[in-house]
This record gives C-alpha cells, structure tokens and sequence, in this order.
C-alpha cells in the first residue's frame, strides 16, 4: 500500500487541456504526401498533490509516455497549461526551466539503456551534482553519491562499477538513485518496472513507496500492468487515444469502474485465488486500437466499446465528475 498522501495541500502541479501533436508523412521539397497531424495527447487536465501517487494506465500508443514527458516539457505542447507550484512552466526562461528541472525527473523504462556504458555507477548517480551543485567539493559529492546509493540498495563500494556489471534491477536502482540525487518533489515513473523480472518488479515497487514515505515525493506511474498501478497508485487516470476516459481513486476505480474501457482492463487483470479466475466474468474487447493518425469520430472507443450507439459516433463525451473524485467520459456511463 502507498503511503497516505495529504488531501489538504493545493496541488503540486496542475495539468488543464494539455495538447501534444506531431506532424507526419511531411517529406522533402518534392514530396507529394502530404502531412499528418497526430494527436497524441488531446485536452488532458488533471491536479496532482504533495505525496500523491497518479498512475497513467492504458494499451501502448495511448499517449501515456507522451504525456508524461510533455509535463516536463521534454516535449512540446500544441495547447494548454502545465503549473508547477504556481508557475506556468510555459512562460519560464530557459534558464529558470534549468532551475526547475531539479525539482521534476524522470526514470525510463530500459533500466540499461538509459545508462551510459562508459560512465561508472557514480559519474551516472552523480552528473546531475554538476549541473545543479557545482558548489559542492569531490569528497562531498562522493558521500552524497554513496549515501543515495545505500538508500535505493546498492552497495556504496560499487561506486566504480560499469552499467554492464549489474543485473536489470540494479541499474534501475542507479536511475533511481540519479533521479532522487537532488531531492525533487515529483517524479515521472515512465513504466520503470516492465523491463524487469516480476520479484524484481515487486522490489521496485516497494523502494519507491519507502522513498515516498521518506521525503514526501508525488509520483506520476506510467503502466499498462493495472496491478502494479494498483499497489502504488492513490488515483488511477485511464486514457485512450489521447483523451482521458476515467479518472478516479484507486480503490473507487477497481470496486466500480464506469468505462466500458476501463470495465475491460480490469476483468483483464488475473486473480491469485483459481476459483474465483476461473468464475469472473471477463470483457474481451473487439478489433484492434484504432490509429491515433485516423481516430473514430465522435468518441473514440466507440469502434471496440459493447454500449455504443449513434450518439457515440456524432458526439465526444465530456468528462463528467459523476460523483465526488470519479470522473468519467462516456454517453453510457449510467447503464
């Protein structure tokens, strides 16, 4: 279970109709194609608390890693407003950007690629040290790297090692380790554990949630394993094709999910216990994701979704709060 996050503080951060597009098919000077517009990610808004854990769930291509990296603006946004602590981050110089980077990081989903082969374990961990404590003599860096080192669980006299010289889930422990260097408030978990072995998943997990205790970090996990968001995650928010389709508590969510999205993610999820896997009642959706480049009119889910009918294919649903903390963005939501 994740530790209980504050429900008093005003947000860390608040995300309102947040827009990311790539233009594709756009080719040389005597291209004939024309270009594409993708709407990865398409009018997302959300608030995220001091302490609070978001999980982003959803099938691959649903602009999930999309979103994660926009808010941190490592990609650029086509419309909206990312506020951190007050400040849209949009309006900031290059310069006070740098500054807020030390505050927001990010851990990628290839613990070994997202290392460098020739940098040793410390020179990783330590590297943002150079950009943000330049202050900071060897000998104390060096007790920083290794202190950091001792609390995501590697051993301090590995400090010299290579990435090649650690397993899977030691080098996601050094992303770790790299990203909490400077003590930031958020951190964006883009599916940090689903390169890994499922107990070395479940280790992860659990450091994460110890860090969080620990120093009050708000967490944003991306994952389409709807079990782990589950064990870590205070809010769920469940997105499809670019547009949110549910957001909710987590124990709200799982216990009564509106979207028939949603509805099937959940019944996707296995059950320890054999009998009562083999007595649920599943929802196996039709047909495959639609393309992001040519999505369905009206709602997008309408072409996979049980409950549609005509209105589905005229109209968008708006994402309604159906009861206190539940927001759901479906015509049929009530049937």
């Amino acid at each position: 279970m994740p530790p209980a996050a504050p429900l008093g503080p005003s947000p860390l951060l608040s995300v309102r109709d947040l827009s990311v597009h790539f233009t594709l098919g756009a080719g040389g000077l005597f291209s004939r194609r024309k270009p594409v517009l993708l709407r990865a990610v398409d009018g997302v808004s959300f608030d995220l608390r001091p302490g609070e854990t978001l999980g982003l769930v959803g099938e691959s291509g649903c602009g999930k890693s999309t979103l994660g990296r926009a808010v941190l603006r490592l990609l650029p946004s086509a419309a909206g407003r990312v506020v951190w602590l007050g400040q849209d981050l949009a309006a900031l110089s290059t310069a006070a950007m740098r500054q807020r980077r030390k505050e927001m990081q990010i851990i990628f989903q290839d613990p070994l690629a997202s290392l460098n082969p020739r940098m040793t374990a410390g020179e990783t961990i330590g590297e943002p040290l150079k950009t943000f404590r330049p202050d900071l003599k060897p000998a104390e860096a060096k007790r920083r790297i290794q202190e950091i080192m001792a609390k995501v669980g590697l051993l301090p006299q590995q400090i010299n090692r290579y990435p090649h010289e650690f397993s899977g889930g030691q080098c996601q422990r050094i992303g770790i380790a790299r990203a909490m260097i400077n003590d930031p408030k958020l951190i964006v978990c883009d599916e940090p554990v689903s390169a890994l072995d499922a107990s070395i998943q479940a280790q992860i997990i659990n450091l994460l949630m110890d860090l969080q205790r620990e120093t009050g970090l708000s967490l944003i996990f991306i994952s389409h394993n709807l079990s782990v968001v589950r064990q870590i995650s205070h809010r769920i928010m469940v997105l499809y094709l670019g547009k949110v389709v549910e957001l909710a508590d987590r124990d709200q969510l799982y216990r009564n999910p509106r979207h028939p999205y949603t509805q099937a993610l959940i019944s996707a999820v296995p059950i320890p216990d054999p009998d009562l896997e083999r007595a649920k009642q599943r929802l196996v959706l039709s047909g495959d994701l639609p393309s992001p480049l040519d999505p369905p009119s009206g709602c997008r889910f309408r072409t996979r979704c049980p409950k549609a009918t005509e209105i589905c294919a005229r109209l968008s649903p708006s994402l309604l709060e159906i009861e206190r903390g539940h927001e759901v963005a479906c015509h049929h939501w009530d049937e």
